[in-house]
């Protein structure tokens, strides 16, 4: 929620510093005479001292925008990082999700005939939800290894970290060529 409160004021902010530059810039250029910029100020307002009252409080909410966006730039987030959290009754665990990427590739990578992998982790109210995807060299049954793959990997994040793995995704993108080995043949 404070996120979106920020976006939201980020692009208010960007929006009035858009408007001033471009008033300031046919200001400076001459795009207005002062006369006119008097007669408006005084038609819209009824007097100079409401603008300079107006400018002031502007000008302090610009103020207060800067400096809540100079704090969330410069803040420390504890949560740098993407992690699973996990309460115990001795106190507070935190894994990475590329901790669980990685134990993931590991697994799968025990699996025979598969080549190149790489693994994403999405954490939902269910568990982990796992997308393996993987070149293989084809020797084998495709569906027989997904599934020796998705049992293992499953088997292996559930032992190594206690988070319920909700599913494992696996796809196959491609069947790896072998260099072709040719015989010389003389005759």
């Amino acid at each position: 929620m404070i996120k979106v409160l920020d976006r939201l004021l980020l692009f208010v902010y960007s929006l009035a510093i858009a408007v001033a530059a471009i008033v300031a810039i046919a200001v400076a250029g001459g795009g207005f005479s002062e006369e006119w910029l008097k007669e408006v100020v005084s038609d819209f307002t009824g007097g100079v001292r409401v603008v300079q009252i107006s400018v002031i409080g502007v000008s302090v909410l610009l103020l207060l925008l800067s400096v809540r966006f100079w704090y969330v730039a410069l803040r420390r987030d504890g949560n740098s990082a993407p992690s699973i959290n996990q309460r115990t009754e001795h106190g507070d665990i935190r894994i990475s999700v590329e901790t669980v990427e990685n134990l993931a590739l590991k697994a799968a990578s025990r699996t025979r005939g598969v080549k190149d992998l790489r693994a994403r982790v999405r954490v939902s109210e269910a568990g982990l939800g796992i997308l393996i995807r993987a070149f293989v060299d084809g020797e084998g049954s495709i569906p027989a290894m997904s599934e020796e793959m998705q049992r293992t990997v499953a088997q292996q994040i559930e032992e190594a970290t206690g988070i319920p793995v909700a599913e494992v995704s696996v796809f196959i993108a491609n069947v790896t060529q072998a260099p072709a080995t040719f015989k010389s043949r003389v005759e």
